[in-house]
């Protein structure tokens, strides 16, 4: 007797379990917190992360999460990120003077610190992890 094939489920990958997953991005962000805030270097490791990030993505190597549904209320989340990509523009543009700084520019003073760029590296591999998996 064959076994029916619209019940099979895809195969279940063990290096994309939180178990293997946390203790790589952690490696990947004490790598990168190496890298002084906003270098050359600093930007290389992240276009080169999320090169790897969007390959995995966009290849279906990765197993998807179905998609939360989105209420009404979400739309509101919007408004402050449109509201900070505004101000950094506009300060973009000003040319990030003193009287007008980037954002960027008002973190690096906490970027300066080791831990602070290497918890700011792991935030940023888990939520484009994330979103990798939608």
């Amino acid at each position: 007797m064959s076994q029916p094939t619209d019940l099979a489920t895809d195969p279940v990958r063990p290096w994309t379990r939180p178990a293997v997953l946390v203790p790589v991005f952690a490696v990947l962000a004490l790598v990168g917190g190496f890298f002084p805030s906003f270098s050359i270097e600093a930007n290389l490791y992240m276009i080169a992360l999320g090169g790897v990030f969007a390959w995995l993505g966009l290849s279906g190597r990765v197993p998807r999460r179905p998609p939360a549904p989105v209420g009404r209320g979400a739309a509101w989340w919007l408004v402050p990120a449109l509201l900070l990509a505004g101000v950094e523009l506009v300060d973009f543009l000003l040319g990030s003077t003193d009287a007008h700084p980037t954002l960027s520019l008002l973190a690096d003073p906490v970027l300066d610190r080791y831990v602070a760029r290497a918890a700011g590296y792991f935030g940023w591999l888990t939520v484009f992890w994330g979103l990798v998996r939608r």
